[in-house]
Parts: structure tokens; C-alpha cells; sequence
């Protein structure tokens, strides 16, 4: 097997671990109650999907 002539600098691995970044998620405003949420993902402030109720909200005691 092939082995590499030399140690890659640490400048060299920096750049390439430089396009590590976290990516801030994508929210969306839910049409019914207005609140942030996961596109294509049911509300789970008021438990709808595409204008329809998929879940029952409870309110906490």
C-alpha cells in the first residue's frame, strides 16, 4: 500500500476543518397560531399540519 511522504502542517488541516460550521436551523411561521417551527413538521403549539389538526393540544395544568 502507498503511504504519504509527508506530514500534513497544521495550517493545512486547519483550512480543511475551516468548513466545519454548525448551520442555524430553518423556521418557519406557522400559519394557524404564528409561532416558530420546523417546515413540514406538525405545530406543536397548536397541532396542526397543512390546515388540518393532526394532534389534540393539551393545555398544562
Amino acid at each position: 500500500m502507498a503511504n504519504p511522504k509527508r506530514k500534513w502542517s497544521k495550517a493545512r488541516t486547519c483550512k480543511r476543518r475551516s468548513q466545519w460550521k454548525l448551520s442555524q436551523p430553518t423556521l418557519v411561521s406557522c400559519p394557524q397560531c404564528h409561532t416558530l417551527k420546523a417546515p413540514h413538521i406538525v405545530c406543536r403549539e397548536c397541532g396542526y399540519y397543512d390546515g388540518k389538526e393532526v394532534l389534540r393540544v393539551v393545555e398544562a395544568k
